[in-house]
């Protein structure tokens, strides 16, 4: 090499990835407010220190690389400590291309669906979806050609198609092109996982020889993609730069030892290189990536920024800083308003319930009736009864007639005495029957009230219920909304039932690849093949991120991890794939289907 590299160089000081999984609360806030420029999302893989060395973050899980475990070789774990700088150089190659690939899978899956909608959808969206000064050119675009042609409509069609699938062909060939390039790295470490076990010392040097030989393959793919672009491209933005990596000196791929000062050096030519893909991606991607969210929906941001200024004005106007003391009052009205509303649907209906369950009838309040009170109307009225009884007949009542026995005998002595009602009611019965009759009527009335008193003493916590029935529905809706703020699983990391839809489609694209895969070996192209392998690799990263936490939770995870690994091993047959494939929809339970709502 030209110069040595500095003291601090190699010494597990390596380039900075930004991980694709970062903390909720962050995720929550920058889909409220996008970044500004996609480069800071995709390229900052290098922060400087004061002291100009590099520092690397990692994801904090990706798909392992496929070397010897140190159960399977007892030279295994002397292998990893003499090659641990290359490990973590293939690890971060690894990371760079998996990284890559997700935001040109995001940005290529938008305009796809894109694609996929009806004219009227894609003419919106080149019209109102691209920002103030795409509304404008196109509304003047579209009253021209209406007013020149009679055609604008349809000439807004076909502008907007071709504009979704400049997009589509570009991101799906660098989809391509990386995935193949991640497929040719990950059978390269394939197969030096068993060259680093026999000879350690030759295999790290051909492999970092073999990593330079897929750089500058790399190269030139992408640098025919970016000459036949910068022909045919009808985007506004070209591209200002080819792709143009660092090639190791000739005097390093000689099959001689390596020095660790040559070693170092070979790996900090690799970062040179991750790092000018990783630019290079960025530019291309930002040009042809989806448009910002604020963009997308600045209509209905630019309705909300005018509703609330006018709002304001309209506070403004009511305030206190112009004299006035609406707002004040309007204040203080829903103050008494909401203590109002707690009073009476939530303490007291609460306190009432308390009550009921805590207290029984017999500490409750005295009701309109007690049961005392009816039993001396009954024993009065059993002794008129049988007073009357006895007097009528001359003769002493059986001490087993009932009420009702001798109630018949006043009422045919009430019936006979109404032949002459004037005469009998001063010198007969008449009257004494008459009483007897408003007795047991007020008997009648007083069983009522009592059976009446008991059926609302039994239902006073239902009506307490009732009453605190509003505070509990608008309890639940607070908390149901708050819930779904919290907890919006649309990634497949959630742990809701979109979140397992996410996983479980996840292996449906996993188990489509593998079959492309076989589809493309049987016919001879190995490129596409590759591209197959790589974008199998794609998703198994995918998946394997998205299920540790949950298969670690439900103790899962050894054995789920060794299935995706074992998925990722390109020499395992397909239908043992499948295999796999199929038991993991079947067993795992972070891969299950949540049950049916019924």
């Amino acid at each position: 090499m030209d110069s040595p590299p500095p003291e601090n160089a190699g010494k597990g000081l390596k380039p900075t990835t930004i991980s694709v999984y970062t903390d909720y609360l962050l995720n929550r806030i920058s889909n409220y407010f996008p970044a500004t420029n996609f480069v800071n999302r995709i390229s900052n893989f290098y922060r400087g220190s004061s002291s100009g060395a590099i520092k690397r973050r990692r994801r904090k899980t990706c798909l392992p690389l496929p070397f010897p475990s140190s159960s399977s070789s007892p030279e295994s774990s002397t292998v990893v400590c003499e090659a641990s700088k290359i490990v973590g150089t293939l690890e971060d190659i690894m990371e760079c291309l998996f990284l890559n690939l997700h935001y040109v899978q995001k940005n290529l899956d938008y305009w796809q669906s894109k694609a996929e909608g009806s004219n009227a959808l894609k003419a919106y969206f080149m019209v109102c979806e691209r920002g103030p000064s795409a509304f404008l050119n196109g509304t003047a675009q579209l009253i021209r050609d209406c007013v020149g042609e009679g055609s604008g409509v349809q000439h807004t069609y076909c502008l907007a198609s071709s504009y979704i699938s400049e997009r589509i062909n570009i991101l799906s060939s660098l989809r391509y092109r990386l995935a193949t390039f991640l497929a040719q790295v990950y059978m390269k470490v394939d197969k030096a996982g068993e060259e680093l076990v026999k000879d350690p010392e030759r295999s790290l040097s051909t492999l970092l020889i073999e990593m330079n030989d897929l750089f500058l393959k790399l190269e030139a793919s992408i640098g025919h993609f970016h000459a036949m672009r910068q022909q045919s491209s009808s985007v506004d933005e070209s591209y200002s730069f080819p792709l143009i990596f660092e090639k190791l000196p000739e005097v390093n791929q000689e099959g001689s030892r390596w020095t660790d000062c040559e070693i170092r050096d070979a790996t900090n030519l690799i970062y040179q290189n991750i790092d000018r893909l990783n630019t290079y991606l960025a530019a291309i991607v930002t040009i042809h990536r989806k448009p910002r969210r604020v963009t997308r929906y600045w209509i209905p941001y630019t309705c909300g920024i005018v509703g609330i200024s006018i709002c304001s004005l309209w506070f403004i106007r009511h305030s206190s800083l112009v004299g006035s003391s609406d707002i004040d009052n309007w204040i203080r009205e829903a103050k008494d308003s909401t203590r109002s509303f707690w009073n009476d649907h939530v303490e007291q209906p609460l306190l009432s319930i308390r009550d009921d369950l805590f207290y029984t009838f017999r500490k409750r309040q005295k009701g309109a009736m007690e049961p005392e009170e009816v039993q001396l109307t009954a024993d009065s009225l059993h002794r008129m009864l049988q007073a009357f009884t006895e007097q009528t007949k001359g003769e002493k009542a059986p001490p087993n007639a009932t009420d009702q026995q001798m109630l018949e005998i006043v009422m045919m002595r009430y019936e006979k005495e109404l032949m002459h009602p004037i005469q009998n009611l001063f010198s007969g019965e008449l009257s004494r029957a008459l009483l007897i009759q408003v007795q047991k009527l007020k008997l009648d009335i007083e069983e009522a009230m009592l059976e009446l008193d008991q059926i609302l003493r039994a239902n006073e916590i239902n009506f307490a219920i009732l009453a605190a029935l509003p505070a509990f529905f608008l309890s639940l809706v607070v908390i149901m909304l708050v819930r779904a703020w919290f907890k919006q699983d649309k990634r497949a990391e959630g742990r809701g039932r979109v979140a397992r839809i996410q996983r479980r489609l996840l292996i449906v694209e996993i188990e489509r690849k593998i079959m492309q895969l076989e589809s493309c070996k049987d016919q001879g192209q190995e490129k596409d093949a590759q591209c197959m392998l790589g974008l199998a690799l794609y998703y198994l990263d995918r998946l394997y991120c998205a299920v540790e936490g949950h298969a670690r939770a439900t103790g899962e995870w050894i054995s789920l991890r060794q299935d995706i690994i074992d998925l990722a091993k390109p020499d395992i047959q397909t239908v043992h794939k499948l295999r796999i494939t199929s038991r993991m929809e079947r067993v795992y339970d972070c891969l299950l289907p949540l049950p049916k709502r019924q």
